[in-house]
């Protein structure tokens, strides 16, 4: 997940910078949203794994968590 994570934002990185040509932005995009794709995959996998962790053990109740909880 750090991996991606950190890859993903090399890619912002890079597609901020002025004067990228088109084909290059196109293909930095491409990859930033299978990175997302990815690392969102990964967050709902481990969210699943929380809960069922949580369930078993009855002793907390998962809650949902969104970006706007911290």
């Amino acid at each position: 997940f750090e991996k991606s994570l950190a890859e993903l934002q090399q890619i912002v990185e890079e597609l901020e910078k002025p004067g990228v040509p088109l084909e290059r932005a196109l293909e930095l995009f491409e990859k930033g949203v299978q990175l997302s794709e990815t690392c969102r995959k990964q967050l709902v996998e481990a969210e699943s794994r929380i809960e069922i962790l949580l369930k078993r053990h009855q002793k907390v109740m998962p809650q949902p968590f969104g970006p706007e909880q911290k």
